[in-house]
């Protein structure tokens, strides 16, 4: 049986692994994942963090999970690193020294169009596959594979057409800052706008976390998937992440939100080379296309502003010029990684 080394910290690696596992044959998992997956050397939640600055505080952790995944590579066949480079370039670099025929995979690679150019030399010398989920990055990566976008296997159904349903959807995040720093303007839109208010939790907070985040939520309905309530919806406001780029898919009009902490922003500003801050604005940016979708950032995000482009935004344009996002992505990417993988 093969044995498999998994590196995803992020809730998100864990769920873009969910679909490559259900395409792989007999394997044994070992590394850092979610338990539901079976019995992880360490539960990717120990080590989420969030901005430049939160991840200092776990170093001294995360050095020594570097070297027990190391030690573990030594009775693998493979490794799978999903994401998260503060974390995977330091431990591909530990693996290579220490075991030098493994196959080593990585899955959703540094986004060097962005920030740290020279990350992906350094990819590329410790890694055998560079599986990219995004089919600009082969300016960036000499051998990079693009293998599709997980998201095309994730999403199920897509909008065929535009209606007002009355329902809105509120994605403030899944991680504890984003979300404390957008309830109180996603409340206060909430309750001027005469609708089906819906707030997607992420499935991993339990009830207490909910209710120290989120605080009183009784003018919402609450919602576990993102998927369903953004194809029911008729507009979405949305922190910055992976989730426009899933309401973009799927078709729902959106407006990016984004409130970081103000060092973490200063220092986002300074050294990440992009227009966006949405990957499906990213996206169609490469392409030359226009932006997609407006996107609120800092002292912009304001109850006003978003009421306002709820109100303005040009949806039918929108709504046409997002299918142009299935074209360039063209297909899911589960069953090409786990070719590559081989089981």
């Amino acid at each position: 049986m093969k044995k498999i080394l998994v590196s995803a910290l992020e809730p998100s690696a864990n769920l873009h692994l969910k679909p490559i596992l259900e395409k792989l044959g007999s394997y044994e998992l070992a590394g850092i994942f979610d338990e539901e997956f079976g019995n992880p050397l360490f539960r990717s939640k120990e080590f989420s963090v969030m901005g430049f600055l939160d991840i200092f505080a776990k170093l001294k952790s995360a050095k020594k999970a570097i070297d027990k995944m190391a030690d573990l590579s030594l009775k693998a066949s493979h490794v799978l690193l999903i994401d998260s480079p503060a974390f995977n370039l330091p431990l591909a670099k530990k693996i290579r020294k220490i075991n030098k025929d493994i196959p080593i995979t990585w899955y959703i690679l540094p986004k060097v169009w962005a920030w740290k150019p020279k990350r992906a030399a350094k990819v590329e010398k410790y890694c055998t596959n560079l599986a990219s989920i995004f089919p600009f990055e082969e300016r960036f990566y000499t051998r990079s594979i693009y293998v599709g976008n997980p998201l095309l296997d994730e999403i199920k159904q897509t909008k065929k057409n535009l209606e007002n349903s009355g329902e809105i959807v509120f994605m403030p995040g899944s991680r504890k800052s984003e979300i404390k720093s957008l309830m109180s303007v996603f409340k206060e839109v909430a309750a001027n706008l005469n609708k089906k208010n819906i707030i997607v939790i992420p499935k991993h907070f339990n009830s207490q976390e909910i209710d120290a985040l989120y605080g009183d939520l009784s003018g919402f309905t609450i919602s576990n998937n993102a998927h369903e309530s953004l194809l029911s919806a008729e507009f979405a406001f949305i922190c910055s992440g992976t989730a426009t780029l899933e309401a973009a898919i799927i078709g729902t009009p959106l407006a990016l939100c984004y409130k970081a902490k103000a060092l973490d922003y200063f220092i986002a500003k300074r050294f990440v080379k992009l227009k966006f801050a949405g990957l499906a604005n990213i996206i169609f940016d490469f392409y030359r296309h226009d932006a997609l979708h407006k996107e609120f950032l800092q002292e912009s995000v304001t109850a006003q502003n978003l009421i306002k482009e709820y109100h303005d935004m040009d949806k039918n344009r929108y709504f046409a010029h997002a299918q142009k996002l299935k074209e360039i992505l063209a297909h899911g990417s589960s069953q090409e990684v786990a070719k590559i993988i081989g089981v």
